[in-house]
């Protein structure tokens, strides 16, 4: 697990903190579509992503869903972060969007790192900063995008976390991350395949030219 830990995060952190990690981590492989963080739920690790990608959802008071950030490799959620120090429940789903490789950290590390370690703290007010600015955009995209607008940023941001041009969720997949009404997404996906951008097929969408 050392020279995993190096190679994406031995920018980051000192050797010592590396080691620290390397000693007391899990690293863990889970599947595409694992639910990682229950809204609700008192959290005991962290997680330090390696590959794939995980989604952080959050949920309004009718149990609708709402798609906040993705993480990616070299990174951590701020909200897991925050629910750790303060020993809180989890406001916040994470569940991995592929398969995804990642090493889980007690949460009893964290106020001692961040003591200890100035790489460490770095990374935890970065990342702080990090997830407040793509929540500040995800709240611009409701407040100031109409939908076609939502879908498309949707759809290439996908592209990119996936690394993949096509898409493999269900239109309720999409109106749920989005929270809208299927009807509604459907409508537009069929709007932008008639205009040549995406082809529709059976529970995915390629994507052909956004």
């Amino acid at each position: 697990m050392i020279e995993v830990l190096k190679n994406n995060y031995g920018h980051l952190f000192e050797d010592e903190l590396i080691a620290e990690i390397n000693r007391i981590g899990t690293l863990k492989k889970v599947p595409e579509g694992q639910k990682l963080i229950e809204i609700g739920q008192y959290i005991k690790s962290m997680p330090l992503l390696i590959s794939g990608a995980i989604k952080i959802m959050r949920n309004d008071d009718d149990g609708d869903e709402l798609l906040l950030y993705f993480l990616e490799s070299g990174e951590t959620c701020a909200m897991t972060l925050t629910c750790c120090l303060g020993q809180t429940k989890s406001e916040i789903r994470a569940v991995s969007e592929i398969p995804t490789e990642l090493i889980m950290i007690p949460i009893e590390k964290m106020e001692e790192w961040t003591a200890k370690y100035k790489s460490w703290r770095n990374f935890v007010f970065e990342s702080y900063h990090n997830r407040l600015m793509e929540m500040l955009e995800t709240i611009d995209s409701i407040a100031f995008l109409k939908m076609d607008e939502r879908l498309l940023k949707y759809l290439k941001n996908k592209c990119k976390i996936t690394n993949d041009n096509t898409v493999n969720n269900t239109h309720q997949d999409i109106a749920n991350e989005l929270h809208t009404s299927r009807v509604v997404v459907s409508r537009l996906l069929k709007k932008l395949e008639n205009q040549g951008k995406i082809e529709l097929q059976r529970n995915n969408i390629k994507i052909i030219n956004l």
